[in-house]
């Protein structure tokens, strides 16, 4: 594995060095941010979820090890954990507490108008895991192989699940035409 090109910041950080803590979130939280968004859309969690990440890192950032995995494939698992972790408490809601009304305001990072709009809510309804592959790949702009190990799985599994995703988002967007 080539060179990383974080190692510097987070054994900095494993040290205890609060300019490392502070350059890595500069370099880090626009990222972190737009993918907690987009699996959670819901902003205020997503700076929770960001804010909690960074926390992690600064606590574990000495047992990361290079040669396991790279700094941005290790800071995206942590993210992604926690988002599911915020996602599989929505699930256990009773039903004599209701939730606060969805914002129906387009992410801060969508374009498009009305249709980055119907394309972050589409997104939102897809399976969690097709969800996840599709912004690790072409939102966080991670290639295959960097995703798949984000995610865990395989090379084939990963591009199983975006081919799912991009089939239920254009089963969504294709018969969400007729409703405007």
């Amino acid at each position: 594995m080539g060179a990383d090109p974080d190692e510097e910041l987070v054994r900095r950080i494993g040290a205890g060095d609060q300019a490392a803590v502070q350059a890595m979130v500069a370099r880090k939280l626009p990222r972190i941010l737009a993918l907690a968004n987009r699996m959670l859309g819901d902003a205020a969690e997503a700076e929770d979820v960001a804010q909690e990440t960074f926390v992690r890192i600064w606590r574990h950032a000495s047992g990361w090890r290079q040669e396991r995995a790279r700094f941005d494939t290790w800071i995206h698992r942590v993210a992604l954990n926690l988002c599911y972790d915020r996602l599989r408490r929505r699930r256990e809601w009773t039903t004599d507490e209701l939730p606060e009304v969805a914002d129906e305001a387009p992410l801060p990072d969508a374009v498009g108008g009305d249709e980055g709009r119907r394309v972050s809510q589409a997104l939102q309804r897809i399976a969690p895991r097709q969800r996840e592959a599709i912004v690790l790949v072409y939102y966080q702009e991670m290639s295959n192989i960097e995703a798949a190990g984000a995610m865990q799985v395989s090379v084939d599994a990963l591009e199983s699940l975006l081919a799912r995703g991009r089939r239920s988002l254009q089963a969504m967007l294709v018969g969400d035409d007729g409703d405007d």
